[in-house]
């Protein structure tokens, strides 16, 4: 599983000129499932991402969690982080999981968060997204498990 997330001031996701999800201050998770991927790693991603220290406390140190300052989630399927790119000019996505197996672990990773008392909003799975953000400073990390 890779996530490449960014924490931002707002964020929303569009499908066909519809904006289907919107969050204020927090991460959007552009989100890759693999075909080792299955519900118990998607889990541990998903505490993993919740009690990471991304947001600055009075110091502006990086010190709080998303969980610690109220933070939203965007969660948007992204089978190209699976991408493989060292070959041809055509990248392969052959590690990427198909959407029968991407599909049930993606829902089950936001089901996660909204366990957690998270508010998440998603993009739609296998739909033409368009992604606007606000980056809140310099903070883009790759996160694998």
């Amino acid at each position: 599983m890779r996530v490449l997330l960014q924490r931002v001031s707002q964020a929303q996701v569009c499908v066909d000129g519809e904006i289907i999800g919107h969050i204020s201050k927090g991460l959007v998770l552009l989100t890759g499932i693999t075909h080792e991927d299955n519900k118990d790693k998607v889990e541990k991603m998903a505490e993993k991402l919740i009690r990471m220290r991304l947001f600055t406390d009075n110091e502006g140190k990086m010190n709080l969690s998303s969980k610690e300052v109220n933070g939203e989630l965007l969660v948007v399927s992204q089978f190209t982080l699976y991408g493989d790119t060292h070959k041809g000019r055509r990248p392969s996505f052959v590690d990427a999981a198909h959407p029968e197996q991407a599909k049930p672990l993606i829902n089950w990773f936001v089901q996660c968060f909204k366990a957690r008392g998270m508010t998440v909003a998603t993009g739609k799975f296998g739909a033409n997204m368009q992604v606007t953000l606000t980056n809140d400073g310099p903070v883009t990390l790759m996160v694998e498990n």
